[in-house]
């Protein structure tokens, strides 16, 4: 689908296109979605307070998401596919900025060494590397630093033929929040709304022990989806709060001696 086309279909939006052009090109395919209920106080340990941590029917999820990043390019720019073609995984959980909603990720991982080089460099997101290999119907990676395992097995199967609130909220999210040391990035995404699939998993295994109280047990929903075709905008930063109040003190002490 050509980009113009895409920047036409704004009827899913919860609010409307950012002003100015979009900075880069991206397609996330062939993606799986599992899907937890969380416990709030265990996520909160996660969250900058910065953030509010967003609920469907007062709940909090967290989802792991893995698919394969493929043509990612700056705006008038070809894609360059040893950098810009890798699979990822994702675990992210939904927040709320300035009255917008979006996704914070808990953890991103790259299967390039490279791509998460220049991924990170580029955006301030916590990529890292890991060892990722798909095959049809079949996703396995491992990353020995922090323990983490993931290997899922599964059948994609008829498209859904309706969504649930649910199943919207959890996957038509058209912003991301990250925090730095000292502000809230955030980045502005477009895309036609996700084609989903259901999926059987025949096989999952999930090790993350970091957030092992987050993602236990057998997930509460899954999805699948051949994929989109995303722009994105330039991030725009937000000062902590932490950040504001410590240049509030220091001036409070050049003038209050």
């Amino acid at each position: 689908m050509r980009i113009t086309e895409i920047l036409k279909k704004t009827e899913h939006r919860p609010w409307v296109l950012p002003t100015g052009n979009w900075q880069y090109y991206q397609e996330w395919n062939n993606a799986v979605f599992l899907h937890w209920q969380a416990d709030i106080n265990e996520l909160s340990k996660f969250v900058p307070g910065d953030l509010v941590i967003d609920l469907f029917e007062g709940k909090p999820w967290v989802s792991l998401v893995a698919f394969t990043m493929e043509k990612i390019r700056p705006r008038n720019l070809p894609s360059f596919s040893p950098i810009s073609d890798f699979h990822e995984i994702n675990i992210r959980t939904y927040v709320k900025h300035k009255n917008k909603t979006g996704v914070y990720f808990l953890s991103i991982e790259g299967g390039t060494k490279i791509s998460c080089q220049v991924a990170k460099s580029l955006s301030e997101l916590p990529y890292r590397h890991s060892k990722i290999k798909r095959e049809e119907n079949h996703y396995w990676s491992k990353n020995s630093s922090f323990k983490d395992r993931l290997e899922l097995r599964y059948q994609v199967g008829s498209p859904m033929s309706e969504k649930t609130e649910l199943d919207k909220w959890l996957t038509e999210r058209y912003a991301l929040f990250q925090d730095t040391d000292t502000s809230i990035n955030e980045f502005e995404i477009h895309h036609i709304e996700w084609p989903t699939f259901e999926i059987e998993m025949k096989c999952m295994d999930v090790k993350y022990p970091r957030f092992g109280k987050l993602l236990s047990g057998t997930p509460n929903l899954n999805h699948y989806s051949t994929g989109v075709e995303v722009v994105a905008w330039n991030k725009k930063k937000h000062k902590k709060l932490a950040a504001i109040q410590a240049v509030a003190h220091e001036k409070c002490q050049i003038y209050y001696p």
